[in-house]
């Protein structure tokens, strides 16, 4: 697009003009809000290691109040009401169940039932559709004789600050000579109108866990999220012995982790033989499944595949599947998935939970679209 400088009277850096009409709504102007949002939830990934006591464990479905940690399902029905948007990157409408303070939805959403009890019911509440507020101090005005004599300001137009900050031009006065600049995102203040009703509230301790390793854990944590069942994911390091290693600690391969994702799940919904083909399907999807210490081009212990049981039960199941592998057409080499009981897990650093999903990748139950593995 041509670009212009405009010597700005209220501002010392240059603008470069862009011709370019706005698009409505991008998924990507929705990270830096839903990432910022999420933090609100500052236990959201301890989920695992919360203990109670029998007597909370016992108290009834119908005056437990939702704290961080347990699980939720609700009946919900989101409507935008000042916006346009792409296609959402969570459901939007019918039956959820996710583990509160435990991302993978509207960070808004989790904010709405925190505090309610089953049966509770929340009518046309406004949500944060996660784009963040206006900021009145990124709104300004800007006499025209600021644009070069052959530069007609127009509504839409994009325009980037010397520093690389996007504005975009929302007014023009032709009367008093001005146009207006915003920088908030041009999704900011936008909201849902919600019906949401509490079906039940549970401890996360009824429900099961699941360990696989897949290579990079953000492209493996994001199939999981879409699997109808899946409550809640987190990515992190186990297998190894180190104590709470880093992440450069674990790339260095000299902690003998492997990036790992673990999984809580329904079993009601999805069973734990489910979950292993899942993990099967998408390490023979690039052949790496006869891959030692590889998956796809990422090479090093650290990305060692293999399922981690719990229990008992799930190694007889994982066992079975990964048995159920034909060796390599043309050299029979054999599955280099490795069966071992789950040891102690360790979260990743934040940035790296639900990566993709902030990187704008729909996280919908049933969602097809491919995943990219990188953003």
């Amino acid at each position: 697009a041509t670009q212009h400088n405009i010597k700005m009277r209220t501002a010392t850096a240059a603008l470069h003009v862009v011709y370019a009409i706005l698009s409505c709504c991008s998924q990507q102007e929705f990270v830096q809000a839903f990432t910022a949002s999420s933090s609100r939830h500052a236990n959201a990934y301890t989920f695992l290691t919360n203990s109670r006591t029998k007597s909370q464990l016992s108290a009834s479905a119908s005056t437990k109040q939702a704290e961080n940690g347990d699980v939720v399902t609700l009946d919900i029905q989101l409507t935008p009401t000042n916006f346009v948007p792409d296609e959402p990157l969570f459901d939007t409408e019918g039956t959820v169940q996710f583990v509160l303070g435990g991302g993978g939805h509207l960070p808004g959403l989790h904010a709405a039932v925190l505090g309610k009890a089953t049966g509770e019911e929340l009518t046309e509440c406004t949500l944060d559709a996660g784009y963040g507020s206006i900021n009145p101090d990124n709104i300004l005005k800007v006499p025209q004789s600021n644009a070069p004599d052959d530069t007609k300001m127009k509504v839409g137009m994009e325009l980037f600050l010397q520093n690389g900050m996007k504005v975009r031009v929302t007014e023009v006065d032709d009367e008093n000579e001005t146009f207006t600049i915003d920088a908030n995102p041009p999704l900011a203040g936008s909201a849902y109108s919600a019906n949401i009703k509490v079906v039940a509230v549970e401890s996360a301790e009824k429900f099961e866990t699941a360990t696989f390793a897949l290579g990079c854990f953000w492209g493996g944590e994001l199939a999981y999220m879409r699997e109808p069942g899946v409550v809640c994911t987190k990515v992190g390091y186990t297998q190894g012995e180190k104590v709470d290693p880093t992440y450069q600690e674990v790339c260095s391969g000299s902690t003998g982790h492997t990036e790992a994702i673990q999984v809580v799940f329904n079993p009601t919904v999805v069973s734990y033989k489910r979950l292993c083909e899942l993990a099967v399907d998408r390490l023979s999807a690039s052949g790496s499944i006869y891959l030692k210490n590889q998956v796809g081009n990422d090479r090093g212990t650290q990305y060692r595949h293999g399922i981690y049981y719990h229990d008992e039960e799930q190694r007889v199941i994982a066992k079975e599947i990964l048995d159920g592998v034909l060796p390599r057409v043309g050299d029979g080499v054999e599955c280099q998935t490795e069966l071992e009981a789950a040891t102690l897990f360790y979260d990743a650093e934040d940035y790296h939970m639900q990566y993709l999903l902030k990187g704008g990748q729909s996280a919908k139950k049933g969602a097809t679209e491919t995943i990219r593995c990188y953003g």
